[in-house]
């Protein structure tokens, strides 16, 4: 290597190769990786750190012996009796933490699956019809003049349905023709499984309604009257055959001891199994 005069050798210059510039990942507030998981229900009135998360819980004194915990759509609710401290109520949710974060955990799944589900009233919508695709087809051709001059459903064909309004038809005249159309099919599938299910359960029924309740499927009462939700219908024909037997051996067994379950098997012996799948796979969202 050549010196320079003074006797330092001479350093070669670098070849500086340009290279394309790789961009910097965006920066994660710290404060939002320490932040815990929250779970706030509406009606809040104290919060709680259970485990990695703030649970904010709705508490009502009420006249019980105990104190009781109840985790819904909205989030913890805690009942408790008036005798029993604040503190009391917040040591006793600590010993429950694992399953009330399990629950809030399951909640959270369970309405975000919802909203994925959340039906966009347009023509090509696409909703779920005894567990099947059912897609909604605007074709005036196929409409009627129904109560007040409204246009209402036509019929299904295969795995559309042939709505009878324009184009031009605004979301909630669409949701409204569809939802005209599942109720009258609603009622006349539960009808035959009704007239199905009743002679094998040794039972009568008087009245069917229909319910278009958030939370419960059907009920019925000593006198043969019976409720179903027009809901049901999204869901495959195993799962409502589930909740008719279930409420027509309510009939028989008007509670839900083992007497009652062991009445429901004997018609629908996989129950346990549908009973699961209507609560884990929620019912798509129509507003």
């Amino acid at each position: 290597m050549p010196s320079a005069p003074d006797g330092q050798a001479l350093i070669a210059p670098k070849t500086i190769v340009n290279r394309p510039s790789i961009p910097a990942s965006p920066a994660v507030p710290l404060p939002s990786l320490l932040s815990p998981a929250e779970f706030r229900h509406p009606k809040a009135s104290r919060e709680l750190l259970l485990g990695d998360a703030v649970v904010a819980y709705a508490l009502q004194r009420a006249r019980r012996r105990s104190i009781g915990f109840t985790v819904g759509a909205d989030g913890l609710s805690v009942r408790a009796p008036s005798w029993v401290t604040l503190g009391a109520v917040d040591s006793a949710l600590r010993e429950k933490s694992d399953w009330i974060l399990r629950k809030l955990g399951e909640a959270r799944e369970r309405q975000q699956r919802m909203e994925g589900g959340r039906i966009v009233w347009a023509d090509g919508a696409v909703l779920p019809y005894l567990g099947e695709p059912l897609t909604v087809v605007l074709d005036p051709s196929h409409g009627f003049a129904g109560k007040g001059g409204a246009l209402v459903a036509a019929a299904g064909q295969g795995d559309s349905l042939h709505i009878g309004l324009p184009r031009s038809a605004s979301p909630t005249q669409i949701r409204d023709a569809v939802q005209a159309w599942l109720m009258r099919d609603a009622r006349r599938h539960f009808t035959e499984r009704l007239d199905h299910f009743a002679p094998l359960l040794g039972v009568r029924w008087a009245s069917l309604r229909l319910s278009s309740a958030n939370t419960r499927w059907g009920s019925a009462k000593a006198d043969g009257s019976i409720r179903l939700n027009w809901r049901l219908l999204h869901y495959r024909p195993a799962i409502i055959d589930y909740v008719v037997a279930h409420e027509l051996a309510h009939l028989r067994v008007m509670d839900h001891s083992p007497r009652f379950w062991d009445t429901v098997a004997t018609v629908v012996p996989d129950y346990a199994q549908l009973r699961s799948r209507l609560r884990d796979d929620p019912a798509p969202l129509w507003d």
